[in-house]
C-alpha cells in the first residue's frame, strides 16, 4: 500500500511532461506535414546535386549505349 504513495504522483509526474511535450510539438510545427516526406522519395530531384562532371559522363555512357543516337 505504501507503494501507491510513489506510484501515484510518479505516473502523474510522467503524464504531465507527455502532455507538455504534445503541446510543444504541435506548437512548432512537428505536425505539420505527415504525407510528404514519405511521397518526396519518389520524385527525382538528385539533378541539382550531381557535378557537371559526372553528369556529362553519364549521358556519354547512356549515349553510347544507346548507339549515339541520344539526339
Amino acid at each position: 500500500m505504501a507503494i501507491l504513495y510513489i506510484l501515484i504522483p510518479l505516473s502523474l509526474i510522467l503524464l504531465a511532461i507527455a502532455v507538455r511535450l504534445l503541446i510543444w510539438a504541435v506548437r512548432n510545427d512537428q505536425f505539420d506535414d505527415l504525407e510528404g516526406p514519405a511521397h518526396q522519395i519518389l520524385f527525382d530531384d538528385d539533378e541539382d546535386r550531381i557535378p557537371p562532371e559526372a553528369r556529362q559522363q553519364s549521358e556519354e555512357k547512356t549515349s553510347s549505349r544507346s548507339g549515339g543516337n541520344s539526339k
